[in-house]
């Protein structure tokens, strides 16, 4: 995958993931492993979907959000390219 970074997504945000251990970055999103991204999309969509996170930690709430819309396109972009390669 070629490793194109948008300047807004440099910025020093992160999600703190309790699956993964760790703090994890928006820029370090592009380099997680398929099983790791896997994991934090799962993590972040059972916090979007639960409305009592809203109310509770409304920060925590978008964030998720948008580590969550982020991984999904990379993850789109990796499968998108990886059947160009088989053919």
């Amino acid at each position: 995958m070629i490793q194109e970074i948008p300047p807004q997504e440099q910025m020093r945000k992160w999600f703190r993931s309790h699956l993964l251990s760790r703090d994890v970055e928006l820029q370090e999103l592009y380099e997680l492993e398929q099983g790791e991204l896997d994991l934090l999309m799962a993590e972040t969509a059972e916090i979007r979907s639960d409305a009592e996170n809203r109310s509770r930690s409304h920060g925590r709430w978008c964030t998720a959000g948008y580590v969550l819309e982020l991984s999904r396109i990379i993850d789109q972009r990796r499968a998108s390219e990886k059947s160009l390669d088989r053919q």
